[in-house]
């Protein structure tokens, strides 16, 4: 099946045709480095990572480049280290740092490219000079700004009139602007912010500009896919089309616009006051990142998302299943095996990850039943499918003892061997306390000739 992807820009869902099926480019709106990252921060992360799996499963590992930013110059940064008492390196690389821990612990693959906003001044420059030079940016007290208006189909993305646009960016009418709607590419620093030398005084880029000379840098004039969340299309993506069209008129920019829907958290707006804000890092604590990774897969991309703990929970009972049927490997070889076509038919319509999931299940359906039925061959064919149709989508990627015993837990251990010497001395009202006791705790135990063995059941 050929794959179609849902275009914000032409508000339809397009058969997928890159410029170059050799060299297939997608650029996605990473992190703004001044917090931990909440669970809404996780949904695209999750959803461009399984859509960077299918691209490579499609046309080849090394004919892929995603490229995903960061933005380490901001001023919510400047904001958050003057708060903290810190200085803004400091703030930026231990942020950093615990992005990259909760996107690995969420089962994402590490982007081709990582572009940082700092690394990129001299690049911001030269658009900015380029859109001066064309009439498409002014200079004034200090300040650049694109001027909208020399842009006549500013706003098709978002698909707002001037009105909406205006009141939507939450402009500050200043009167060095020529229009209201006219944005900044270039602001000025004071002594203590972060600034560079330019031919407008000390400064620092505009959030929308970082995008677009990063993209260029990386990905060309004209690439196939940017992404990012739907509360990006405006004014941010906007934007970023006005400025990189306008710097270069002959290219397209980005051909394809994808973007994951809102995110809201047991049944509200994430917020601190209502105790529903959750960042990933604190839902680590409680849940294994893999249980997070299937709560957002479990509804289709462009929807709104309920994330709720009771859904991690049941994500969490279902990769249960899975990996009971990994663990009927009794050699536990790991091979991957062909990917069934319920779940690349899936994923090829538009990222449809619940149609994907009904394909998992459906494998390890047939592990269970190739196991009942005696079909040595069969179980090893299933098992195989099983890993092939976890991995596209980033799940199942442990091996199912460790997934059920995590680490370990000496305290654990230290109960069954407490239980066993009960069991010895007769003691079985003793030795069910302990069983009821870690049954509690959703450890189930399980009694064989080799001992008594157990795993986590939550």
């Amino acid at each position: 099946m050929n794959l179609h992807l849902h275009n914000t820009y032409t508000r339809t869902k397009e058969l997928f045709e890159p410029i170059d099926p050799a060299s297939v480019r997608m650029y996605v709106c990473g992190p703004t480095v001044y917090d931990d990252i909440h669970i809404g921060n996780a949904r695209p992360l999750v959803v461009f990572d399984v859509l960077a799996r299918l691209l490579r499963h499609r046309y080849g590992k090394d004919a892929v480049t995603y490229a995903r930013n960061i933005t380490d110059v901001d001023d919510k940064i400047i904001d958050r280290a003057l708060e903290n008492g810190e200085g803004i390196d400091v703030l930026t690389a231990r942020t950093a740092a615990n992005f990259h821990v909760a996107a690995a612990e969420i089962g994402c693959l590490p982007p081709d490219v990582e572009p940082r906003a700092t690394d990129h001044i001299p690049q911001m420059i030269a658009m900015i000079e380029d859109l001066i030079a064309k009439g498409n940016a002014y200079a004034a007290e200090g300040h650049v700004l694109f001027n909208v208006p020399s842009m006549p189909d500013y706003g098709k993305l978002s698909g707002r009139n001037r009105d909406e646009m205006i009141a939507g960016a939450r402009v500050e009418v200043a009167p060095y602007k020529q229009d209201p709607s006219d944005f900044v590419l270039w602001k000025p620093s004071t002594d203590d912010q972060p600034g560079w030398d330019s031919p407008w005084g000390k400064g620092r880029p505009g959030w929308h500009l970082e995008c677009s000379a990063m993209s260029k840098e990386h990905l060309g004039a004209s690439f196939d896919i940017h992404g990012g969340g739907v509360d990006l299309v405006f004014p941010h993506h906007e934007n970023e089309i006005a400025q990189s069209r306008c710097a270069h008129p002959d290219e397209s920019f980005a051909r394809y616009w994808v973007h994951n829907g809102y995110l809201m958290s047991e049944g509200e707006k994430m917020s601190k006051s209502l105790g529903n804000f959750y960042t990933v890092s604190d839902l680590l604590k409680e849940f294994p990142g893999e249980a997070l990774r299937l709560a957002l897969l479990k509804t289709h991309y462009r929807q709104p998302l309920d994330f709720t703990k009771d859904g991690v929970r049941e994500a969490r009972q279902e990769l249960n299943r899975f990996y009971r049927a990994l663990a009927l490997d009794p050699d536990g070889a790991g091979d991957v095996g062909a990917i069934p076509t319920v779940v690349l038919d899936g994923l090829s319509d538009d990222l449809n990850t619940p149609l994907a999931l009904t394909g998992v299940h459906a494998a390890a359906d047939a592990v269970f039943a190739a196991e009942k039925e005696g079909d040595a061959a069969g179980l090893m064919v299933a098992i195989a499918s099983l890993r092939a149709a976890g991995s596209l989508l980033g799940l199942l990627e442990h091996d199912p003892h460790v997934w059920f015993q995590g680490d370990g837990d000496e305290a654990i251990d230290a109960l069954i061997e407490e239980r066993n010497a009960a069991r010895a001395d007769k003691d079985f009202a003793r030795a069910d306390e302990i069983r009821d006791e870690l049954d509690a705790q959703g450890i189930v135990l399980e009694d064989g000739a080799g001992g008594t063995t157990w795993r986590r059941e939550n």
